[in-house]
């Protein structure tokens, strides 16, 4: 295949995993505000999605660690890339499907890790770099936002233990509209850079960007807006998971959860780590039940959660093995995969729709929905 339209092929098929990216993790910054009625359904995913664009362009640290730091630049093709980018998609639609909040990041650390390992050898994949910058935050992030987010909603509550309660839901209202904005901005200076990470180890791969190049402007733009499209389409099930699921959320907790997850991925951001957003707000979420006085956490489905994450990274990297395997076959094999990617994702669309779930079923805790989690 023609590399100008392989390399082509892969910034297609990166823009969708973006795309999927939005509206798989649309809920970490919006599920908590939706639960409590602080935002309407589809003003919290529009917000989030004007966010989520200009959080993209405010760092590139996280798509440096992506193009040059988890896998060789110099031993990887498009053609892997886009071997990894299938293993990714993939994932994320199925977990998608079953209202599960797995990990997009790790989604795609994982497909890339597969597809490199095959195509190039273990020496292609920087496995220091793997430990340092995505299985240390995959641990301890969760582990910080919960622990913020218990030592938040606990002080919360006893602050305003004697101010009346309704005063106390709308004041945590309006200023959850604020914490969610603000888990909205920071998932976009996290997630949207994964997708300009791609683009920009395919376009040094193929030789268009001298290696070590940081992403170009049109890069930026693209996996911005495109991020931000998918937020807008809003991922109801995962959503209603988050929201309604792990703990019966109060506006205090929403807030508390919210606030510790956004600090934690702005920090992350600044330093280079690309960590799972979902995983953040998981745990600021779990917190907020711990730290709220006779709140109930559902464990049985944060244990399905977690069991999820672990499973996100090994799964994607032997679909992205599996894929590169037999896309660098040569063209018939790259075809082949696309193919087969295109049906499994219509598949999976027209599974859903067997059950679908909508703005409004998330909004009414009454109406029961066929997720399962």
């Amino acid at each position: 295949m023609d590399l100008s339209l392989i390399v082509l092929v892969v910034i297609v098929a990166a823009l969708a995993f973006d795309f999927t990216n939005g509206f798989h993790d649309t809920a970490n910054a919006m599920a908590t505000s939706i639960a409590t009625g602080a935002l309407r359904p589809k003003v919290a995913v529009t917000i989030s999605a004007v966010l989520n664009l200009v959080g993209a362009f405010l760092s590139v640290e996280v798509a440096k660690t992506i193009s040059g730091g988890i896998v060789d630049d110099t031993k990887v093709t498009p053609v892997v890339v886009f071997a990894g980018l299938v293993g990714a998609i993939l994932w994320n639609l199925l977990t998608w499907l079953f209202g599960l909040p797995s990990s997009s990041s790790h989604a795609l650390f994982g497909g890339l890790i597969g597809a490199t390992w095959v195509a190039s050898g273990a020496d292609a994949v920087h496995f220091a770099q793997v430990v340092q910058k995505v299985l240390i935050p995959a641990v301890a992030s969760p582990l910080v936002a919960g622990l913020v987010a218990v030592v938040g909603t606990y002080l919360v509550y006893r602050i305003t233990a004697k101010v009346r309660q309704d005063v106390v839901g709308k004041s945590f209202k309006r200023a959850q509209v604020l914490s969610a904005s603000l888990v909205s901005l920071a998932h976009g200076t996290n997630d949207a850079q994964k997708t300009m990470g791609v683009i920009t180890l395919t376009l040094i791969s193929s030789g268009a960007l001298a290696a070590g190049s940081g992403p170009p402007l049109w890069v930026v733009l693209s996996a911005g807006l495109v991020i931000a499209l998918g937020t807008y389409m809003g991922g109801w099930r995962i959503i209603h998971t988050m929201g309604r699921k792990i703990t019966d959320v109060q506006t205090p907790q929403g807030f508390a959860a919210e606030t510790s997850a956004a600090a934690t991925i702005l920090a992350s951001s600044h330093l280079g780590f690309a960590l799972s957003t979902t995983h953040v707000c998981s745990g600021g979420i779990i917190g907020s039940g711990v730290g709220r006085r006779l709140a109930e956490v559902r464990w049985s489905v944060a244990g399905r959660m977690a069991l999820a994450w672990l499973l996100t990274l090994p799964a994607a990297a032997v679909v992205g093995a599996v894929a590169a395997k037999v896309a660098t076959l040569g063209t018939l094999g790259t075809l082949v995969v696309g193919l087969v990617l295109i049906a499994a994702a219509l598949g999976i669309w027209l599974w859903s729709r067997r059950n679908p779930v909508t703005p409004q079923t998330v909004a009414d805790p009454e109406q029961a929905v066929p997720v399962a989690v």
